[in-house]
């Protein structure tokens, strides 16, 4: 399965416009767009309107899809040079934005190359828990995911501890997927996750941003989603993820900020958009 099928993209008579559907398989469990996926679906729009492969994009999150949506996605070329090319993708829904997604894309032939970032030592995906969810798997992307818990803990189990700041889950998905920038976009949308950790409480954030830096895509089974919370103030969290290939490649890094929520704490109508 490539990310188009699994994202549901499809594309218009207009080469600049593509659209999607909002369906729980690509949902959180609060009953909206998982926003990882609004970045990847605007990634596939880029790359495929481009005719480049991607180096860095990112995702302002303006409002929430709820499923049985269709999302217009509009692209826009700013700059289109020899090696580089610059655009933004817009998705919406009717006339209400949804996102706003900057980009580069390109590649250049360059001998220089290395990997200096190191991956956290943590329990192989066999031998780590599944993670719990929080809601109907059913109905949210969860169905579509295999997660387990690296170095974290369930959040029935947070006491109030405060954590170290850093959690990893390993992730899989239940059908084969091509591994693409599209694919890791939904992967770097976990620094909520993190941030329950780092308090030690039933927490979690709204997403406000995703940023995702295209390192190597490799062919790999799992991706550990290394986790790291940088800060927590005035009710917002601050975090990077590290997406790493079972072999230690680095495949990409994303940083988020979020709004922090405690969801024991939250009605049903303000659950995260993320997992």
């Amino acid at each position: 399965m490539d990310a188009d099928e699994f994202l549901g993209l499809r594309n218009t008579h207009n080469p600049h416009r593509w659209y999607f559907e909002v369906t729980p398989g690509i949902s959180s469990g609060g009953g909206f767009m998982f926003g990882g996926c609004g970045l990847g679906a605007a990634i596939l729009a880029l790359e495929h309107t481009t005719g480049r492969p991607l180096v860095w994009a990112t995702a302002q999150y303006l409002s929430y899809a709820a499923p049985g949506s269709v999302v217009d996605i509009d692209v826009t070329i700013a700059v289109d040079g020899r090696n580089t090319a610059q655009a933004r993708a817009t998705g919406h829904v009717a006339d209400r934005e949804i996102f706003t997604v900057n980009a580069a894309l390109g590649a250049r032939a360059l001998p220089d190359q290395g990997q200096w970032a190191k991956r956290p030592t943590v329990p192989a995906p066999e031998a780590s828990p599944i993670r719990p969810s929080r809601f109907n798997r059913d109905d949210t992307i969860m169905s579509r995911m295999d997660v387990r818990l690296a170095d974290g803990v369930a959040m029935e189990d947070l006491d109030g501890t405060i954590g170290s700041g850093r959690s990893a889950l390993w992730v899989r998905m239940i059908d084969p997927v091509d591994w693409s920038p599209a694919i890791l976009a939904i992967l770097g949308d976990y620094v909520p996750f993190g941030i329950g950790q780092a308090l030690g409480a039933q927490a979690g954030g709204n997403s406000l941003d995703n940023t995702l830096r295209v390192v190597r895509i490799v062919p790999t089974d799992w991706v550990l989603v290394d986790i790291r919370v940088d800060a927590i103030h005035h009710g917002f969290g601050h975090g990077t993820v590290h997406l790493w290939a079972d072999d230690g490649t680095l495949l990409a890094t994303a940083s988020q900020s979020t709004i922090v929520r405690h969801w024991n704490h939250q009605p049903a109508h303000q659950e995260e958009p993320s997992p």
